[in-house]
């Protein structure tokens, strides 16, 4: 009897041991930054990681699922720029109400997502120039429909979205956990969530499987899209001005949450719970590195050997993993 509790905890231990080790290291980082400054543990400032994990959580979600499908998207950042300046127009000189505004916001992510995904699965172009070329064409756009001017005089009551808490906890927050929720439910017990693993681990044979590959890789495409445009609901709510550089360098943020929560840059490999612990390191890395007084040039160049070193990290785990196979 006491033997079979210790082998599911084995079992479970073994299963989300990805997962075990980005807690463990989000355990060890919040140690070391409470003890490296006074004001990590500040009430103020969690509320603050809470509110500044929002956007990226958001974009990172709809991320995982290129990952997993073997892709990369790019163009989030833009999307999510080009996105928020439609919501702006439409609330300010189209003079619409909140949700109708926020829906054309979603149309236009999702349109933009569509586009990466049928030129990725039709026209057979590789992700990384398809999304690379979005991301030139969003921001372009988001400079042309705005004039390059920023957008202010939004409705008082769209701050809501931002600034709304339950017993303290920003609601973005719950929003954002509960769309992580939502997905790892779908990844994890849906036979679309199924697909979006096998084809990422063998398109081929998934396609050989007649599973609906064009179909799931499109799909993950448009929902990044789409969620990049929900990440500018929330960031323009926040902000209650929109820019059109908004959502520069979150595709660098949001790849770096989903590679540091364990999934491959290959495919078939990853996890929401993984893509959420990634989210939170990454959020209190910048946070740790700001209130170390650590210069924004500097911060770039820290991400990005975060992101080399997470790819090494992940290819070694892989060959080990390999060999004892």
């Amino acid at each position: 009897m006491s033997g079979r509790p210790i082998s599911r905890l084995k079992a479970f231990a073994y299963r989300f041991q990805v997962e075990c080790r980005m807690f463990a290291v989000f355990l060890i980082l919040g140690a070391v930054l409470s003890v490296s400054s006074s004001h990590f543990l500040s009430l103020g400032n969690i509320a603050n990681l809470m509110d500044q994990s929002v956007v990226t959580g958001i974009v990172a979600i709809g991320q995982t699922f290129v990952i997993l499908v073997a892709g990369i998207d790019l163009s989030v950042g833009a999307l999510t720029g080009i996105s928020a300046v439609i919501l702006g127009l439409a609330m300010t000189s189209a003079g619409l109400p909140i949700p109708m505004a926020i829906f054309g916001s979603l149309i236009c992510g999702a349109l933009l997502g569509l586009i990466n995904g049928l030129l990725v699965t039709f026209g057979r172009i590789a992700p990384f120039i398809v999304t690379l070329g979005m991301m030139s064409i969003g921001r372009s756009l988001a400079y042309i429909v705005s004039n390059g001017n920023s957008i202010s005089s939004l409705p008082e009551s769209f701050a809501v979205f931002g600034s709304a808490d339950m017993s303290g906890i920003p609601a973005n927050f719950i929003f954002v956990v509960a769309l992580f929720v939502v997905a790892w439910s779908y990844l994890s017990y849906t036979k679309g969530g199924r697909t979006i693993y096998a084809i990422g681990s063998n398109i081929e044979a998934a396609r050989a499987s007649g599973l609906k590959v064009s179909y799931y890789m499109t799909f993950a495409y448009v929902l990044s899209g789409a969620l990049s445009a929900v990440g500018g609901v929330m960031l323009s709510s926040r902000l209650m001005s929109i820019d059109p550089v908004a959502g520069t360098g979150l595709e660098l943020d949001a790849i770096a949450a989903v590679v540091i929560g364990g999934a491959s840059l290959f495919g078939g490999r990853g996890s929401m719970i993984g893509t959420f612990l990634g989210v939170l390191i990454m959020v209190m890395i910048r946070n740790a590195l700001n209130l170390l007084n650590v210069g924004p040039y500097w911060q770039g160049s820290a991400i990005g050997a975060i992101i080399i070193i997470a790819v090494l990290a992940e290819r070694f785990a892989s060959t080990r993993l390999s060999r004892k196979r």
